[in-house]
């Protein structure tokens, strides 16, 4: 069985995932973790401080699951494509569950910091990466891709399909 932190933070995951963040109780994730109350104060410091451990471990293996799939071809067009890959693998993965980190900032406050730092740091690394891929091309594309990319995931969530992503996923084609 894994350590006590990483079970508090698998069962935070998938409680904030199915359930939102303010209707998953600390006395919930304790209990679906099997650990004592002292070991989720041994780990974090308070529900924010698993709602940011949440984000940042998210935020790696969201990066590490985009890169598998764009580090599998070399043209920048074909990379970018293959984001959109990445985002129907998600969809049926997640059962289009949407963007986790637009789910948490729909439910946390200006009192939220350093959940929303996190947040905005992911959505920045977004833009970086697409930006990167693109270096060759207009800020305008980069722009467009970024925001193409990121309604898909909305959408999807939305409609629980994936037309919207492979929508957008020719639309991209049609602009690179």
């Amino acid at each position: 069985m894994s350590d006590p932190r990483q079970r508090l933070l698998d069962t935070a995951t998938e409680l904030f995932f199915r359930q939102g963040y303010h209707a998953t109780g600390i006395n919930q994730v304790i209990q679906e973790a099997g650990v004592a109350r002292a070991s989720l104060y041994q780990h974090f410091s308070s529900k924010e401080a698993l709602l940011e451990a949440f984000l940042e471990h998210r935020h790696e293996a969201w990066f590490k699951g985009l890169r598998a799939f764009t580090d599998k071809v070399s043209k920048p067009k074909d990379k970018v494509l293959a984001a959109f890959d990445f985002l129907v693998h998600m969809n049926e993965q997640e059962h289009f569950r949407g963007c986790a980190f637009l789910n948490i900032l729909s439910e946390i406050t200006d009192e939220d910091a350093g959940a929303l730092h996190i947040i905005q740091e992911h959505k920045k690394d977004l833009r970086r990466y697409l930006a990167d891929i693109l270096s060759k091309e207009k800020q305008l594309l980069q722009d467009h891709v970024y925001l193409l990319f990121e309604s898909a995931i909305k959408e999807s969530q939305l409609y629980r399909n994936q037309w919207p992503v492979l929508e957008a996923k020719k639309m991209v084609a049609g602009l690179l």
